[in-house]
């Protein structure tokens, strides 16, 4: 019986797992759309897409989440200043100088 209940209990913590997953991917794709545009905007004619990696790459999972929605409600000025920060950040600013982008900062 112990052993059935613990089974049943991996297969649905596996499950939510999988759920969060598909959420993060999903999250992560919306806001690298979002950030894409705001790069886009704020240095006309760079490939803003090395960049975006970077600024997603060095994102929490709450800030993501935050950039995620405005894909659906709108860039707003706070949109703008979570991703000048996270671009601000010292492994940020390393990752897109790696990718030869260190002139533009």
């Amino acid at each position: 019986m112990r052993l059935a209940l613990l089974i049943g209990a991996a297969i649905a913590l596996g499950g939510c797992q999988a759920a969060n997953e598909t959420a993060d991917t999903v999250a992560r794709e919306s806001a690298k759309g979002v950030v894409n545009g705001v790069v886009a905007q704020k240095f006309p004619g760079v490939n803003a897409s090395p960049i975006t990696d970077c600024v997603i790459d060095n994102a929490t999972r709450f800030e993501i989440f935050d950039i995620a929605k405005a894909a659906a409600t709108g860039v707003t000025p706070s949109t703008v200043e979570t991703v000048t920060t996270i671009a601000s950040r010292p492994d940020t600013v390393q990752c897109i100088s790696k990718n030869g982008l260190g002139l533009f900062l």
